[in-house]
């Protein structure tokens, strides 16, 4: 039995008394499985999605919607907003959905997903490089500088084999998936630093609508509005559209805080290295991307740079 399973098993068994086991276990079963399986897939949908859907619009609409949806739960559920909560949102959304998001779905256009899913992975060793920075406390054991090390070799031979050298506007995607991963980990840190408190559905919904509002206006300036041809849709990138809104925005993010509320944020965290082997797969088998060593062996680099880095930042945190 691994490590997690062993984790997930004992803390269910202290959550929950023995008659309501089974189906409590079902649901973390399902938690995890929307969070390894639904985000790791998602890379694949936005590639299909952004194939006659404009990139910045494609991720706008989608949290538009999906923002909509969690922000009427949160009223049912008689939740308002207080203005630092507003506020907090805005540049959340911005790090995020704005920049985050969309250079994801600009890349994918011309980046294959899998190898997207990839350069996104070491978003957790840029957290600790960028909370270290700004807390002016350098922390390191042998793990984590292994895992740095990996990562950043790991990451420099896919650039390196998407032909940076090309010269081609292609050979910019590359670049703008590490910039939005630089700021989807600004967006975390600023997250924890804020000290928000307050429901997590809410400050979901808020994010995702800010996020998209920026978006929308964004693609708007960019001239996506004269490339949206609503008949130029395929029913392909309607349906990736509808699975990103409904699976990957509603049903993963909830399940996401849903187990943040039961279960600690390391062991919640290790779908950061379940993603990009899901991803990786579902480009080969389904996507038709190339699966050559060039791509598995930095892939495993990078995942395995993921382990490390989880595992050491584990250890320093772990009292004495």
């Amino acid at each position: 039995m691994s490590d997690t399973t062993q984790t997930i098993t004992a803390q269910t068994a202290l959550l929950q008394s023995n008659p309501a086991r089974s189906a409590w276990r079902i649901r973390v079963i399902l938690a995890f499985l929307a969070i390894y399986v639904i985000w790791g897939s998602t890379y694949l949908a936005i590639r299909y999605a952004v194939e006659t859907i404009p990139p910045l619009y494609t991720a706008g609409f989608r949290h538009l919607v999906a923002g909509s949806v969690l922000l009427a739960w949160a009223l049912v559920k008689g939740q308002r907003p207080t203005w630092a909560q507003v506020r907090a949102s805005v540049v959340i959304g911005f790090l995020f959905f704005l920049l985050g998001h969309g250079s994801l779905h600009w890349a994918e256009q011309f980046v294959p997903s899998g190898l997207c899913s990839l350069l996104i992975a070491i978003e957790p060793i840029i957290v600790f490089l960028m909370s270290s920075a700004a807390a002016r406390v350098w922390r390191i054991n042998g793990m984590l500088l292994a895992g740095i090390l990996l990562g950043l070799v790991g990451v420099g031979i896919l650039v390196r084999g998407t032909g940076l050298e090309a010269g081609s506007r292609g050979s910019l995607g590359p670049i703008a998936v590490l910039i939005g991963a630089v700021a989807w980990s600004a967006g975390i840190i600023y997250s924890r630093r804020s000290k928000l408190s307050g429901s997590p559905l809410l400050l979901s919904a808020l994010s995702l609508l800010a996020g998209s509002a920026m978006l929308l206006t964004t693609g708007t300036l960019a001239g996506e509005a004269k490339d949206l041809s609503i008949a130029n849709i395929t029913t392909k990138s309607w349906l990736a559209f509808a699975y990103l809104i409904v699976f990957g925005s509603i049903i993963a993010f909830t399940a996401y805080n849903w187990l943040l509320e039961h279960y600690s944020p390391t062991l919640v965290a290790t779908h950061t290295y379940v993603n990009p082997v899901v991803a990786v797969l579902l480009g080969w088998i389904y996507g038709g991307e190339a699966l050559t060593l060039e791509v598995a062996i930095p892939a495993a680099l990078v995942i395995g740079a993921v382990v490390l880095v989880d595992r050491g930042t584990s250890k320093l945190n772990r009292p004495n």
